[in-house]
């Protein structure tokens, strides 16, 4: 296996240093987003080298603990921050929000520790299941994000089709179907179309991690084609979940349509 190039800081700051190709062009073009640039940029510094640190010191200790506790914390700011993401809101939405991202994600990243990676030293192996579980929730969170955009706006354009419908008899599943399908449709179609091009258009980021590293390029596919799949069925979950949790909420039992739940954020 060959070996990787340690990068040094100096080397480090030549890449960063590229970041002044895009000032170039926003102060030539007078797009007023120098200081947007410089934030973004001491941003992402500050926050990797962070989270740089707090791995070191986890891969170090490898208490139990401490790992469910990092993965509880990624979680929860992946499901609070779908809940930020979409234009309306309802009543109970952050909660639909976290149980959808946390059941999905968990649920998959467990069955990739205890089925698939049963060479790992632990089903909480922090080299695993904490990068596992943030690729895992950076795609399930866009998917959730679009499901819960998708479905609300389908209800509110939709409100007039879906009153009709009901007051002809049907119940509310049958209203709401065809606004479900659609919104889990967009919210599905991203990863998907990942999945059809991985390899060919784009190398992803932990295969791509993985050569700069040394390993195999056989064993980095291998990784590779797991992740797609986990993060696939993750997104599918979680998708769906929201979907369906919101539709309950949207609707009674007695196949009421309850559009005035349905708030602007402005």
């Amino acid at each position: 296996m060959k070996e990787y190039v340690e990068l040094s800081t100096l080397q480090v700051s030549t890449a960063a240093s590229l970041i002044l190709v895009n000032a170039v062009i926003s102060l030539a073009l007078r797009l007023r987003l120098e200081r947007s640039l410089l934030i973004a940029s001491v941003r992402t510094i500050l926050q990797l080298l962070l989270i740089g640190l707090v791995l070191h010191w986890v891969f170090q200790v490898e208490e139990i603990v401490v790992v469910i506790s990092l993965l509880a914390i990624m979680t929860g700011i992946a499901g609070y921050t779908a809940f930020t993401r979409t234009s309306h809101a309802y009543a109970g939405m952050l909660l639909d929000s976290m149980v959808a991202v946390w059941a999905s994600s968990w649920f998959v990243l467990a069955f990739a520790m205890v089925a698939v990676l049963q060479g790992a030293r632990s089903w909480h192996d922090p080299q695993y299941a904490i990068p596992l579980l943030g690729m895992i929730l950076g795609n399930t969170l866009n998917g959730i994000t679009l499901g819960l955009a998708g479905v609300l706006e389908g209800f509110r354009s939709g409100r007039d089709q879906v009153e009709t419908l009901l007051t002809l008899g049907a119940t509310r599943w049958e209203a709401a179907r065809e606004v479900i399908q659609k919104a889990l449709t967009t919210a599905m179609t991203p990863i998907i179309n990942s999945m059809m091009v991985v390899g060919i258009v784009s190398l992803p980021g932990m295969m791509t991690g993985q050569l700069l590293s040394g390993v195999e390029p056989i064993q980095a596919v291998k990784y590779q084609i797991v992740i797609m799949f986990l993060i696939a069925s993750a997104t599918a979950l979680g998708s769906v979940g929201v979907v369906l949790l919101a539709y309950r909420r949207l609707f009674s039992r007695q196949h009421q349509f309850r559009y005035d739940a349905i708030q602007s954020r402005k």
